[in-house]
């Protein structure tokens, strides 16, 4: 018995339409990686979800980039607006601009100068006695600097010096103070003690004349 036709509307539940998106979309890859490698064409897929998420295919003789050029030109249906053309342009502006400074650098390296005539190596030399200038003039402030800085060190080493040397006179000053008082207080315990214990131990016992 053979199917019959299903009519094809969109289906309410959600879970069944991401069921059938996944199914479709993965058939749909098959069938144009099958017609790209059968029949050597050039297939490019770009398939967008519900929910946004996008899946693409491409055949590996090509991009992208490419197809969407070769459809512009074939089709002749402009793909990209004024605005995104002075981008382009201004891409390739800027690329140019570059290459244009990677050549002067080499330049200025010294690199690539055999195909410079005279007049074109004028400026050359220009921009590195220039360049020159700058570096000594550079390297002058760098050793002012470096001057300025090991004088603030020694003025600073000679100030803790000082410092230090203070801090140890104060320090002995403070020793002897503690020391005169101590050897004060201990004459004046001295003269305090009985008579009793001031009597000398190798006097003769005054019992013993008795």
């Amino acid at each position: 018995m053979g199917r019959g036709n299903t009519e094809i509307k969109r289906i309410e539940n959600s879970t069944n339409r991401q069921v059938t998106f996944s199914k479709r979309r993965s058939g749909i890859i098959k069938k144009a990686r099958e017609i790209s490698v059968l029949c050597d064409a050039q297939v490019s897929l770009v398939i967008f979800s519900s929910l946004g998420k996008l899946s693409e295919y491409c055949s590996p003789s090509t991009t992208l980039p490419k197809m969407l050029e070769r459809y512009q030109q074939n089709s002749g249906k402009k793909l990209w607006d004024a605005t995104h053309e002075n981008l382009s342009a201004e891409i390739d502006r800027i690329k140019k601009e570059n290459d244009n400074m990677q050549i002067e650098l080499r330049h200025l390296k010294g690199e690539d100068l055999n195909s410079l005539n005279p007049k074109e190596l004028i400026p050359i030399e220009e921009a590195l006695q220039n360049g020159l200038t700058s570096v000594r003039e550079k390297k002058k402030d760098f050793l002012k600097m470096l001057k300025k800085n090991e004088r603030m060190l020694e003025e600073e080493n000679k100030r803790l010096k000082y410092l230090l040397h203070h801090q140890q006179m104060a320090i002995e000053g403070s020793m002897r103070e503690l020391e005169i008082s101590y050897h004060q207080k201990d004459a004046e315990y001295a003269n305090q003690m009985p008579m009793i214990f001031r009597v000398q131990p190798f006097q003769p016992n005054l019992h013993g004349n008795n």
